[in-house]
């Protein structure tokens, strides 16, 4: 049954990878436009390339020496305790940096293919809507996106479930302890996905606020103008911060959240008396089915998605897709409940299990609503922001930093009634340990179409690289309306899949929690409860929580700070060459987008390891006084808490920002006071919502597989 389940395993991953090369050759056969288009997306092509080029370098560079540290933390330093998965410290150590390994190079592939994706499609999304077809550019964007989608949920199915079959061949492991030497992987991928989303969100935003504040406040020129000096690197931007940093973000949460989900099936499943072995490594591999059948469901659901005519609404075509997956992935979920988690001495169990799955999709959808209502112009939060706007910055910064701190109480009820209603289901099972087993599976339930929704995120900057093209090739205006109504639903997409992100994120928070108490039990500590009333425990929630905000300044500042470099250049360059605002002159695009590259990769590297060492420090510090362990409880829970909070104010707040400046120009009251002052409102909002927000996604798990790895280094 084992290999029968792998086989599945392999065998969709596979055919998802070969799904995603016959897409991106199928987007290629199409027209890539005129020579004016093509020069300004040879640019942006070369920009992003450049970009990632050194950013992988420097994150490499980076990930070698914690490889290195692990050996040495694993092999050497700790030695090898009786309760240990495998016979050696040395071999527990080899894997454990190997899986590390494997999860950084992974990660890295995954956001790569997001960006390659991503600047071949939009050229080809401006081409078809110069000829005026809606339809194939909606067609074209969206499975443009799905390149990336695709092969990054099934580059992660793949890398655990490979590393699974090696381990099972040449470590000295028992099968239901082998999740334990993957979570290196879970690590790999958070520690990579961190610095790519934090670098590439740290560029977008600060080529975005230069190309802004210097363009459309102090020159009074349009957005994607040609005579902006930053309008190249702030296209390239859309790339490396939407499209790789995203790919690296979701491949290692799909990752880690699958690992988690087979460290409790697998202690749910050994705790049942009498159970076959077979069973119990059938509910350890129970999440890597369901997201097979996950795949499959998010590629018919893509390949269904098209429009009529025109006239049609792009986002009601993707709706219909969205929810055709959703459908699709709950008849899987059915299925693999049915025949891995069910157990004669508990007959209807997995029923219960199947409706925690449900319930994690139904979050999924609550959360669409829920994001949908703050951000969009239809609704009373951005409509008040626009309001405001009418009265000066000051005014539209107050509303829309109260509709941040507003729109966090209906996620935080979403993710609590979520939680109890997945546990108490899990846990009127009757088996062992099933409550939190529970909560894994609607994790499992909520991340089921992740390929189609990452296609739909990439869709976002695939569309506004297409309308910036076509602004700045001079295309007539019937074709930027085309471009603009996939641009705007591009806006929506993204906003709706940051809000999926944060979903997922707070359960699969409680769900790799739960892993970490379990780990720690596997390696012979019995924690369990986390007593805040103890002042080193205390002192480690406080340090959690501190960590978020930390991470979250010295985020933002890095945007400023490297803003503050492109506003001087695009001055400098407006004041020293006048013919490029009458046209007459071409601006020097290379040197900012050298400037921005150059600005994000120096100020992505601190923020990016106080994840790392924090946790750590802290777990080696009050080991010394026997709370190591849960202490790091103590600094997980409390820091996964506040991170979910604050990325919810940041998601959301910025992007109700963004839509009421879209909101304004739209009723035609561009250049007056009210859009000044909502762009400098939009200007506030960048950072949070495109750069400090999704890096706290990361943030989040990055600290529970810090955690996970290092666990037996705090007992």
């Amino acid at each position: 049954m084992t290999w029968g389940l792998l086989a599945i395993v392999l065998g969709v991953s596979i055919g998802g990878v070969v799904f995603s090369f016959l897409l991106a050759r199928w987007v290629l056969k199409h027209d890539a436009g005129s020579p004016e288009m093509q020069a300004i997306s040879l640019a942006i092509k070369e920009g992003a390339e450049a970009f990632l080029r050194r950013q992988y370098k420097t994150i490499i560079i980076i990930s070698l020496p914690f490889a290195l540290l692990l050996f040495v933390g694993y092999g050497i330093i700790r030695g090898h305790k009786e309760f240990d998965p495998v016979a050696s410290a040395l071999e527990l150590a080899f894997w454990i940096a190997l899986s590390f390994i494997a999860g950084a190079i992974s990660s890295l592939i995954a956001g790569y293919v997001g960006m390659w994706a991503s600047i071949r499609s939009n050229i080809r999304v401006a081409a078809a809507a110069a000829r005026r077809s809606l339809p194939d550019a909606l067609k074209i964007a969206l499975r443009g996106g799905a390149v990336s989608g695709i092969m990054v949920v099934s580059m992660s199915l793949l890398g655990i479930g490979g590393l699974f079959i090696l381990m099972k061949f040449f470590s000295t492991a028992d099968p239901i302890k082998i999740p334990l030497l993957i979570v290196g992987y879970g690590f790999g991928a958070s520690f990579v996905a961190l610095f790519a989303q934090l670098g590439g969100g740290i560029y977008t935003k600060a080529a975005d606020v230069g190309a802004d504040l210097v363009g459309k406040v102090e020159a009074g020129i349009p957005e994607d103008d040609p005579r902006n000096p930053a309008v190249i690197a702030d296209q390239v931007g859309d790339n490396v911060g939407d499209c790789a940093g995203r790919g690296a973000d979701l491949f290692e949460s799909t990752a880690a959240e699958n690992i988690g989900a087979m460290i409790l099936g697998a202690a749910m499943a050994s705790k049942v008396a009498g159970s076959e072995l077979s069973w119990v490594v059938g509910v350890m591999l129970f999440p890597l089915v369901a997201r097979a059948f996950g795949i499959i469901a998010s590629i018919i659901g893509i390949m269904l998605v098209r429009a009529k005519s025109n006239d049609d609404d792009p986002m009601r075509a993707l709706n219909k897709g969205y929810y055709v997956s959703v459908f699709l992935a709950m008849i899987g979920f059915f299925i693999a409940s049915r025949w891995l988690l069910y157990h004669p001495s508990y007959p209807t169990a997995w029923i219960n299990f199947f409706l925690c799955g449900v319930i994690g999709v139904l979050t999924s959808v609550a959360f669409v609503f829920i994001t949908q209502y703050y951000t969009e112009d239809r609704y009373r939060p951005v409509k008040e922001i626009v309001k405001s706007s009418y009265t000066g910055p000051a005014t539209n910064i107050i509303t829309g930093l109260s509709v941040g701190f507003e729109n966090t109480a209906l996620p935080a009820i979403a993710i609590g009634v979520a939680i109890i209603a997945s546990y108490y289901l899990g846990r009127a099972t009757g088996l062992p340990d099933a409550g939190l087993f529970g909560t894994a599976v609607a994790t499992m339930g909520m991340l089921s179409t992740a390929g189609f929704i990452l296609a739909m995120d990439t869709f976002g900057p695939i569309t506004d690289n297409a309308g910036g093209i076509a602004e700045m090739s001079h295309q007539p205006a019937e074709v930027r309306s085309i471009t603009d109504k996939l641009d705007a639903v591009g806006n929506t997409t993204k906003a709706l899949t940051k809000g999926y992100a944060i979903g997922s994120a707070g359960l699969a928070a409680f769900l790799l929690f739960s892993a970490y108490i379990d780990e720690v039990r596997n390696y012979g500590v019995e924690l369990k409860a986390v007593d805040i009333s103890k002042p080193e425990v205390f002192v480690a929630a406080l340090i959690g929580a501190m960590l978020v905000f930390l991470f979250s300044g010295l985020a933002i500042r890095a945007v400023g700070r490297a803003a503050y470099y492109v506003i001087n250049e695009v001055r400098r360059q407006f004041r020293e060459k006048p013919g490029i605002l009458q046209g007459t002159e071409k601006p020097e695009y290379g040197t900012c987008v050298d400037i921005v590259t150059k600005g994000a990769l120096k100020e992505m590297i601190i923020p990016g390891l106080l994840p790392v060492i924090v946790p750590t420090i802290t777990g080696i510090i009050f080991k010394l006084v026997g709370l190591g362990a849960e202490s790091v409880a103590s600094l997980l829970m409390v820091g996964t808490i506040a991170g979910i909070l604050v990325a919810t104010v940041f998601n959301n707040g910025g992007a109700a920002w963004d839509n009421a400046k879209k909101s304004i120009e739209s009723a035609g009251q561009k250049r007056t006071e009210q859009h000044k002052a909502a762009v400098v409102g939009d200007t506030v909002g960048d950072p949070l919502k495109d750069t400090a927000g999704p890096s706290l996604h990361v943030l989040i798990k990055l600290l529970s597989t810090v955690t996970l790895v290092l666990a037996p280094l705090f007992i």
